[in-house]
C-alpha cells in the first residue's frame, strides 16, 4: 500500500484558507441579516469542516472504503438531526403549563 505525501505548501494554503473563513465568519457576525446570519455562519462552518476532513484527515487521498465510512457517518448525522428537528418542530401543538 503506497502512502500519499502531501506537500507542506498544501497544508499552509488550507490553514490560511481556514483562517480567512474564520475572519469572514467574525465579520459577518456583526452584520444584521436576520436569519441569514445563522445560515451563512453554518455554511461557512460546513465548508471549513469539509476542508479539515479532506486535507488534515487525509480523506482526499484515502481508499474508497474510508470515503464510504465518512459519507456513512455524515448520513447518520443527518438522520439524527432530522429526528431531532421532527421532535422539536412538532412541539408547537403541546399546551404550555399554567396557561
Amino acid at each position: 500500500m503506497s502512502v500519499h505525501v502531501v506537500p507542506i505548501k498544501t497544508y499552509f494554503l488550507i490553514f490560511v484558507l481556514l483562517l480567512v473563513l474564520t475572519g469572514v465568519t467574525i465579520r459577518v457576525a456583526f452584520v444584521d441579516m436576520g436569519r441569514g446570519n445563522t445560515i451563512l455562519a453554518l455554511t461557512i462552518a460546513m465548508v471549513k469542516a469539509v476542508f479539515v476532513i479532506l486535507y488534515f484527515m487525509h480523506v482526499r487521498y484515502s481508499p474508497h472504503l474510508t470515503r464510504l465510512v465518512v459519507v456513512g457517518g455524515l448520513f447518520w448525522l443527518l438522520i439524527l438531526i432530522g429526528i431531532t428537528m421532527s421532535d422539536y418542530l412538532s412541539r408547537g401543538w403541546l399546551p404550555f403549563p399554567g396557561k
